[in-house]
């Protein structure tokens, strides 16, 4: 499926981001823009378009320098997905769109392709807890019909999608928390926040 599936790849202000990322030795910006850059590069070989939906220079700048489009949307997660999934739509009205969270910092090509392998129809990959969602992808020429936020796997299985509960732990594992940075980094962590985080052990 990756072959026909675009992403929209939504990222935060950067000094807005990843407020629950709290600690002494922690750069909540920069390991929010290392995060993004990735989850996108790990993302690009897998599919046939990535689109970011941003307004902060900084990430603008260095998506740029890995030939990732972004565009401005509007304020809020599920009314930026649908802005991404409008454009990206409107040039190919039989694709299949994705929503790609952008705090994957372990996530590994061959695991996002085996999801997208599996998906048949609109379908969710679950976070690790199993409450949230990490991928949501429509049906081809569907709707995506976003619904991130508190309870997002219930919400979305509520909204016909099917779950994806594959053998891919870096495709589950955002990272929101300095504990879910520690797993992340059990996982083996993307090279940008690897070279941005400072170790931490348990």
């Amino acid at each position: 499926m990756g072959a026909d599936v675009d992403l929209v790849v939504p990222v935060k202000t950067l000094e807005r981001a990843k407020s629950r990322l709290v600690g002494a030795r922690l750069d909540r910006p920069a390991l929010a823009l290392a995060f993004a850059l990735d989850t996108i590069s790990a993302a690009l070989p897998a599919v046939r378009h990535v689109l970011a939906i941003t307004d902060d220079p900084a990430v603008i700048a260095e998506l740029r320098t890995l030939g990732v489009e972004s565009a401005p949307g509007p304020e809020g997660l599920n009314e930026s997905l649908r802005f991404g999934f409008g454009l990206l739509r409107s040039r190919d009205p039989d694709s299949v769109v994705g929503a790609l969270q952008a705090d994957l910092p372990a996530l590994r090509t061959r695991e996002l392709v085996a999801a997208l392998a599996t998906a048949h129809g609109r379908s969710f990959c679950p976070d690790r807890q199993g409450t949230g969602t990490t991928l949501l992808l429509s049906a081809p020429g569907g709707d995506l019909d976003p619904s991130f936020g508190p309870d997002s796997a219930a919400a979305h299985t509520a909204s016909g999608a099917t779950p994806l509960l594959g053998p891919w732990p870096s495709l589950r594992h955002d990272v929101d928390t300095a504990e879910d940075l520690r797993r992340a980094a059990d996982l083996g962590l993307g090279r940008h926040t690897s070279a941005t985080v400072t170790p931490v052990g348990r």
